[in-house]
């Protein structure tokens, strides 16, 4: 069953984007923790790994609604399919991955690449749409390659939001290279354009449009949502995961005190032990609290104690306890 919380909850005012290798289901309870509001979503999870892959691939702990699996793929059929068990599940949105632009995933034919057939994507949303009752969503770039123009992502939002019925577009604004650039690159090189996101909310009036790509702190979400429906926080709130810790009063409004970041290590403890019961490994779970205590006096002895002890065979939540020690309690506000 789903917190009361997020019981009449569907908004993507604020998120944390998917992230490959980030954003796994450890990372996401702990996030979860400094921020009871914040829309999670799973690292891009494609089809091919759902249907036939060995293991299970949507396992999630309930406290992390609200949370949105994000697909990779492009074949309508396989989507459906797989957004079907998502809902099944419990996710609380389906996101289609139109903005990833290695290698990897353009041999897939999914990702970026999408963007230069909106026909397709059009089919894979409705497809899917047909199936769930909860939002079905798109993540992509302002363009791709030379395809770069205003009127080549009007085209793509046309099309996809007219066709397929999306109604809720989280537009990274930075164009992707599909050659010549890492996907490293891809999120550094390409310059930003919030203003096309923003000029893309006022000639879609109707769509729900947020916007992903270089937000570093709350201020400037803020300054987002004066023009848009949604901000995307990428590898700022994973690397400086405290900047959650006011989400939920400065986006959301909520009253609500502010959690000191000891106390969020202390509410992992349960958590930690649970999982390392079921097998899990320290640093599994550990690698995402690393940046807990970023920029404080203490928090590279926090982060040194945790890397050279966390992977050794046997290590428990005393890892964890004695790390925090190297931080000293009159700063830790």
């Amino acid at each position: 069953m789903k917190p009361d919380n997020t019981s009449d909850f569907h908004s993507s005012r604020l998120s944390i984007a998917p992230m490959l290798d980030w954003t796994d289901r450890h990372c996401r309870y702990f996030h979860r923790l400094l921020s009871s509001q914040a829309l999670l979503y799973t690292e891009m999870i494609t089809t091919g790994a759902i249907i036939h892959g060995k293991g299970d691939f949507l396992t999630y702990s309930e406290e992390e609604h609200p949370v949105a699996l994000q697909l990779g793929g492009s074949n309508p059929t396989d989507l459906a399919t797989c957004a079907k068990l998502a809902q099944e599940r419990g996710y609380d949105e389906i996101n289609l991955n139109v903005g990833c632009p290695s290698d990897r995933v353009q041999n897939g034919r999914f990702g970026a690449c999408l963007m230069g057939e909106p026909e397709l994507v059009a089919e894979c949303i409705a497809e899917m749409k047909a199936v769930v009752s909860i939002p079905v969503t798109v993540k992509t770039r302002i363009g791709i390659d030379d395809q770069d123009s205003y009127e080549f992502l009007t085209r793509f939002v046309s099309i996809v939001s007219e066709q397929g019925g999306c109604q809720d577009f989280t537009i990274h604004a930075r164009k992707a290279w599909l050659s010549g650039l890492s996907p490293k690159e891809n999120r550094e090189i390409p310059p930003l354009d919030y203003p096309r996101a923003y000029q893309i909310k006022k000639d879609f009036p109707h769509l729900q449009i947020g916007v992903n790509g270089g937000v570093k702190t709350l201020d400037e979400s803020l300054e987002h949502l004066a023009h848009l429906d949604g901000v995307m926080i990428g590898r700022e709130a994973y690397q400086n995961p405290y900047l959650l810790a006011e989400v939920d009063q400065k986006i959301f409004g909520l009253d609500l005190p502010v959690k000191k970041r000891s106390q969020v290590v202390e509410e992992m403890y349960p958590y930690i032990e649970k999982q390392l019961a079921n097998g899990s490994n320290l640093g599994h779970i550990s690698r995402h609290m690393i940046g807990l205590f970023q920029a404080m006096p203490g928090g590279r002895q926090w982060r040194r104690y945790i890397s050279e002890n966390a992977h050794k065979k046997g290590a428990g939540v005393e890892v964890i306890q004695t790390a925090l020690t190297k931080i000293p309690k009159e700063l830790d506000v």
